[in-house]
């Protein structure tokens, strides 16, 4: 249950779903993932995440906009496993989801904001110090 994981360990383990994800659905695991819970929302950034087939593409201005529209497609298409990962991992339902991807870095950001404050739940009471 989500009270015996820290922020640390959901973020991580969000990260490895995500990278399970792309792996699977998308074809390609990206080269590196960082998630970030703040407040109600998971930020999640995953660099390197275009083929080379799309990496050929960025060429033209045309091909930079087909890759966003595709990508974006897939995304949505895909959208109900990634708010199943989340509310498994979290314990939160997800509200709405954004996502863009950079034709220039190759980085995708998703954003997920959910229902409830996620970062306050997962924050210790300050225990009381004593002084001597």
């Amino acid at each position: 249950m989500l009270k015996k994981k820290s922020k640390g360990m959901i973020e991580a383990e969000i990260s490895e779903a995500m990278i399970k994800f792309e792996k699977e659905y998308m074809g390609r695991g990206p080269l590196e993932t960082r998630t970030h819970i703040v407040e109600d929302m998971v930020i999640v950034r995953l660099t390197k995440v275009l083929t080379r087939a799309e990496e050929q593409l960025t060429r033209t201005a045309e091909g930079l906009a087909l890759i966003k529209k595709v990508r974006v497609t897939l995304l949505e298409e895909a959208r109900h496993l990634l708010e199943a990962i989340i509310k498994d991992i979290a314990d939160s339902t997800v509200l709405s989801m954004h996502t863009d991807i950079s034709t220039t870095t190759g980085e995708r950001v998703i954003i997920f904001v959910l229902d409830r404050n996620l970062e306050g739940a997962l924050k210790k009471p300050v225990e009381k110090q004593h002084g001597f």
